[in-house]
C-alpha cells in the first residue's frame, strides 16, 4: 500500500512525509498506539475501523518502517502493533498538530498555557480518570530514565509545567501569556510539601519539557526532592494527550496535575490549575484517597 511520490516532488520531504502519514486513519493509528493500544481489535473497537481498511493502513506502517509486528501469542501466532523509533520521532508532530487544533480550531486563536473550564481542550483533559498510561520511561534530572509513575507508592502525583525561568532565561514575553507564571513556585510548594506526601507514602514526580541538565540545574539550585523528568520527545504528551503551548519555538506543556494508582490508571485531573497552592493541597488530599 505504499503510496509513490509523484516525480515533480521527489525531493521534497513534507511530500514523503505525507505519503506515510498523509491521510486520516494513519495518523490516528499512530495517536493510538502511542496512548497504548497495539492489538488489533482493540485499535478497531476504539477507531471504528473496517477491518479491511484497518489491515490496509497497519500493513503500510509496517512496510514504511512507524510499526513494527511484535508476537504476544503463539499456536495461532498473533500479533500487536507498536511504533518504532521512526514511529516514535512522529510524536512530537502529533503533539503539535494537537496544539495547533486546540488554539485554531477548538480555540479562539489565543496563545495561552491555560484553558476555559469549558473549552474542548479542558474536557479531554477532565475525561482522563480512568486511563491506564501506557509503559514508558522519561529522562530525569538524577541521570538515567525513570517511569512517571512509582509503582512502590501508594499513588503518584504527576504536575506538569510549562518551564522554570533557571537556568536558561525564559522566551521573550513569556509572562504575557496566561498561565505561564509559576512554575517555581509549584516546584517550591510541592517541595515543601514533600514530607507530608512520603509520608503518606505517595510518590511525586515534576514533568515539563525542558532538557535534563536544565531541570538538574534548577532542581540543585531549588533543593527539589523529587524527580523531575524531561518529556522533551513528548512521549508523555502523546500518550495521554496532555495540552501544550508553543513558546520560545518549542512545544511546552500547561499546567496540569494528576494523580495515578498503583496500576497506571488516572484517578483524578486538575486542569485547569488557577491556585496553585490549592492545587498542591488538592493534589496531597486525592492522592491520600486513591492509596487509602
Amino acid at each position: 500500500m505504499n503510496r509513490a511520490v509523484p516525480e515533480r516532488d521527489a525531493a521534497c520531504a513534507v511530500a514523503h512525509a505525507a505519503a506515510v502519514v498523509g491521510d486520516w486513519w494513519s495518523l490516528l493509528l499512530v495517536r493510538e498506539t502511542a496512548r497504548g493500544r497495539h492489538r488489533f481489535d482493540e485499535l478497531q473497537h476504539e477507531l471504528g475501523i473496517s477491518r479491511k481498511v484497518l489491515t490496509e493502513r497497519l500493513n503500510h506502517l509496517v512496510d514504511s518502517g512507524v510499526l513494527e509486528k511484535v508476537p504476544y501469542q503463539q499456536a495461532p501466532v498473533r500479533h500487536e502493533y507498536r511504533l518504532t523509533a521512526a514511529g516514535r520521532a512522529l510524536l512530537p508532530v502529533l503533539v503539535a498538530m494537537q496544539d495547533w487544533a486546540d488554539r485554531w480550531l477548538l480555540g479562539d486563536g489565543t496563545l495561552t498555557a491555560s484553558a476555559d473550564e469549558d473549552s474542548a481542550e479542558a474536557r479531554r483533559v477532565l475525561a482522563l480518570p480512568g486511563t491506564r498510561l501506557p509503559r514508558l520511561t522519561l529522562p530525569a534530572h538524577t541521570g538515567g530514565e525513570l517511569d512517571p509513575v512509582d509503582g512502590r507508592a501508594g499513588a503518584t502525583v504527576l504536575f506538569a509545567y510549562p518551564a522554570t525561568g533557571r537556568p536558561s532565561p525564559l522566551p521573550d514575553g513569556w509572562s504575557d501569556i496566561p498561565g505561564t507564571v509559576g512554575c517555581t513556585l509549584e516546584n517550591r510548594l510541592f517541595r515543601d510539601a514533600y514530607g507530608d506526601f512520603t509520608a503518606a507514602g505517595l510518590a511525586v514526580r515534576g514533568v515539563s519539557t525542558q532538557r535534563p541538565d536544565e531541570q538538574r540545574a534548577f532542581a540543585a539550585a531549588e533543593d527539589i526532592p523529587f524527580p523531575l523528568l524531561s518529556d522533551m520527545d513528548s512521549r508523555l504528551s502523546a500518550a495521554l494527550r496532555l495540552p501544550t503551548f508553543r513558546a520560545g519555538q518549542g512545544l511546552r506543556l500547561k499546567r496540569a496535575v494528576l494523580v495515578l494508582d498503583r496500576e497506571r490508571a488516572v484517578r483524578h485531573v486538575q486542569y485547569p490549575v488557577t491556585d496553585i497552592p490549592a492545587a498542591v493541597e488538592t493534589a496531597l488530599a486525592e492522592a491520600r484517597r486513591v492509596s487509602a
